[in-house]
Order: structure tokens, then sequence, then C-alpha cells
């Protein structure tokens, strides 16, 4: 018998006590350095990619699965890590995850080849997958009235933010003077003083302990964005109508198709159809797609076309990148408190507007342009993210019943880096598909500047309303 209902709660007794308010801070700092190392893994390999490629080898589809490797699995593996964080508890999967995650860092600065690297990021996006989810249902406990959790989410905005910025400035020293395999080495210290703060201050939340999991639905869910992010990654060198492409495109066709049935027919769905029908939680993943989309396939292509175009080092292109980077670490505090005096529907339509309108500019420039071109289109995208993101988590995981809060948010992080692996993969193939990379380039702007836009319309349209 088919179930389309969001399941009731079988949570067993809370464990632990709300930290006390002195605390809450350090937890807070805690569990947002864990989602630091998450971005700072996908920011600092960005600049590394040129002196990596020239290491290992690989062209441009060889760079592309450095970068998507990470991000098919952490997009395929967040729903279960959402169910698994309802189910056993945020505070051990978030230890579980930092665990993976440092380990697998550590082996990604010995890795002896492109194949061994391209796996090691698969599973740092495994232990990336853990700890997103597990965080925000911790700073959910820690946090239960709405104001104080919104103003928390922009703080936790912040901090991961900060990673966006130091990510390629980092990354571009420790290139130019120790060489690209440092670069991973930055996550270890990290980790551990993350570990310790949850240890030491973390509530476990509620566990749901009678919760199932849909394994036909994961791996479903695994297929679908693989076989697509290899049929758009391989498709410009392949020839789009080659065999493995059409098959990889039919396979991901099927896959999409067998986990929306997957998830109509199971006890225990990874993305319940209930919580599909809330408005504000459709439109967020939606949303959350896009900006993810545009967002990576900038941070993917800019390095690129900076060293490639512009001549400069990788120190240097982390430098050009700062205008959009920094405001990243700072200005979520401000949008989290704006979003939670007005509410968040015109803060993501105007943050989408901003960005869409910086990423056009930065299109319509030539490589010859000045400097202060570019300047002014990375600040347009940079105060826009910033507008979308913490008010666009905070409305989810306000929106979806509290019994499903990893679930919601497992669910949004899922569809951003669904988002990112496509960006990285479409926009990638655009800007290598003609032999003017700097023209190709260009054209891979305008595309993300036209869904940025798409991406105001949902937002303003369904974030915030009504169930129908």
């Amino acid at each position: 018998m088919k179930n389309t209902s969001v399941p009731a709660t079988e949570a067993e007794p809370e464990t632990g006590k709300v930290p006390a308010d002195r605390q809450r801070g350090l937890l807070l700092l805690g569990l947002s350095l864990g989602y630091f190392l998450v971005l700072l893994d996908t920011t600092v390999i960005s600049v590394a990619l040129p002196a990596l490629r020239d290491d290992l080898g690989g062209g441009m589809s060889g760079l592309q699965w450095v970068v998507s490797a990470y991000t098919i699995v952490f997009a395929g593996l967040l729903l279960t890590m959402g169910g698994l964080a309802d189910r056993y508890g945020a505070k051990r999967l978030y230890l579980g995850g930092l665990a993976v995650f440092v380990a697998a860092s550590a082996l990604s600065a010995a890795a002896p080849s492109l194949g061994a690297l391209i796996g090691l990021r698969a599973a740092l996006g495994a232990g990336g997958a853990a700890l997103l989810p597990a965080s925000l249902a911790l700073i959910a406990r820690a946090y239960a009235d709405p104001a104080e959790r919104t103003r928390a989410l922009g703080v936790w905005a912040a901090v991961t933010g900060a990673a966006l910025a130091a990510g390629p400035v980092a990354g571009g020293v420790l290139v130019d003077t120790l060489g690209w395999r440092s670069i991973f080495l930055l996550n270890v210290p990290l980790g551990l003083l993350s570990a310790g703060a949850a240890v030491r201050l973390a509530a476990e939340t509620p566990r749901q302990a009678k919760r199932g999991f849909d394994w036909s639905g994961q791996a479903a869910a695994i297929l679908a964005i693989g076989g697509l992010s290899y049929a758009l990654t391989e498709g410009g060198s392949a020839g789009w109508t080659s065999a493995p492409v059409l098959a990889a495109f039919g396979a991901s066709a099927l896959a999409a198709a067998g986990f929306a049935a997957a998830e109509v027919r199971s006890r225990h769905p990874l993305l319940p159809p209930a919580l599909l029908r809330i408005p504000t939680v459709s439109a967020g993943l939606a949303a959350g797609a896009i900006v993810n989309f545009a967002f990576s396939g900038l941070l993917f292509l800019l390095p690129l076309y900076f060293e490639q175009e512009r001549g400069l080092s990788a120190h240097d292109s982390g430098l050009a990148l700062l205008p959009l980077t920094l405001q990243l670490a700072f200005n979520p505090v401000f949008t989290g408190r704006l979003a939670g005096r007005i509410g968040p529907r015109l803060p993501i339509a105007a943050g989408f507007l901003l960005a869409a309108a910086g990423t056009l500019l930065e299109a319509a420039a030539s490589p010859r342009a000045p400097y202060a071109v570019t300047l002014i289109a990375l600040l347009l995208v940079g105060s826009g993210i910033p507008l979308v993101l913490p008010p666009l988590t905070a409305a989810v995981l306000s929106a979806a019943p509290r019994q499903l809060g990893g679930t919601a948010s497992g669910a949004l992080n899922s569809a951003r880096q669904t988002g990112a692996t496509l960006g990285v993969a479409v926009l990638g193939s655009i800007a290598a598909s003609g032999g003017d990379f700097a023209g190709g380039v260009r054209l891979a702007l305008a595309v993300a500047g036209a869904l940025l836009i798409a991406g105001a319309a949902v937002s303003f349209a369904r974030i915030g309303r009504k169930r129908p």
C-alpha cells in the first residue's frame, strides 16, 4: 500500500541537556568549524587545479572529476545522512563524519595518481555528507527559538563563509610555496578542534530508533546524479552521441524515475513526498540547487580563467576572488538578522538578482577588460549569495515538521550539492566546448546568470507561502 504521508514521530527520550547560554557560542563555533572544513576543501582545490594537472596529468575532464567526485558522493549521501542523524543521533553522526574526513584528508596529501586522488575525494564527500545535516540538527537542538536559530544560522554561515574567503588565498600561498599536496593537511588540526567542541558541549538529539532506510532510493539517487555528471563531463571530449555518454544519460533518467517510484512506495522514504508538498520546502530545494549551480561553476571556472587568460599565479588568482569570497565571511551575520526581522522571501529574491547582475556583468567583459569590471561583478555576486543562503536554510528548517529536521536539512543540502555537481559539469563543458576558452567561459557565465534570475522568480513566488 502506498504511503505518501510524513511518518509519525517515533523518538526516544531526549538525551543530554541543551547547552547553557555561555556555552552555546563555543558549541556554535565548533559546529561551524565542521562545515568550514567542507567548504574549505571545495574552495582550496580551485586554485590548485593547474598545479595538480601539471603533476598528475589529466585534461579538463580530469580536473572536473577531482571536483565532482567529492560533490557527487556528498550530494548522493546527504539524504541518507539526514535520516541517520534522526535515527542514531546527530552527535554520533557528526563525530563519525569528522573521523572519515580527517583521515581522507591526510591520505589525499599522499595520493600517488589522479585516480587515487579522485577516489579519496569521494571518501571526503562521504565524511562531509555526515557533517552537514548533523551540524544543522545540533544547532537546531541548541537554539529552539526560531528567531535565535535564524541568528545562529547567520553566524554559522559567516564562519563557514570564511572558508570561501580563506580557501583560494590560503590555497594559492600553499600551492606556490609548498605544492598542491599541502592544501589537504589544513583539514587535520581543524577537524580535531571541531571534534573536541562537539564531544564536550553538544547535547545529543532525540533518536527515532525504529526508523528504517530506503536503500533502493539511495542507490537510485547516486546513480542518477553520477550518471548525469558523467555524461555532462565526458560529453565534450567523448562526443555527445557516443555510446558511453548516451548510456549514462539513459541510466541517469531511469535511476531518477526509479528514485521517484521508490519514494512513493517506501515505508521510510529518503525524501517523504509530503515534505515536498510544503511550498517553502519544495521552492527551497529548487533555489538551493540553482544558487550552488552558479556559485560552484564560478569557483571552478574563474581561477582557470584568471590563470590561463590573464596570466595570474595561483596566489594572485586567490586574491582576485576576494571581493566575492570575503563578503561570504561577514555578510551572513547581518542577512540572518535581516531575515529574522522581515522574513526570508524578499532577502532571498534580492540576493538572487544581485548575484545574477554580477555574473552577467562578468560574462559581458572581455579578457582585456580592466580588473575594475571584474571587481564590481564579484562584489555584486558576493553581496547576493549571503542574502540567499542563511534565510533559505532557516526557512526550510522552520517549514519542515520538527521530527524531520535532519531529513529536511539533508534534502536541502543534497539539492545544493547536486546543483554544485551539475554546475561544474555543465559550465565546465560549455567553457571547453569550443577552441576559444575565454569565449566559452563568458557563455557559461551567461547561462549561470539566467538561472539565477529564475531562482529569484521561484523564491519570490513560493518561499514563505502557506501549504495549498
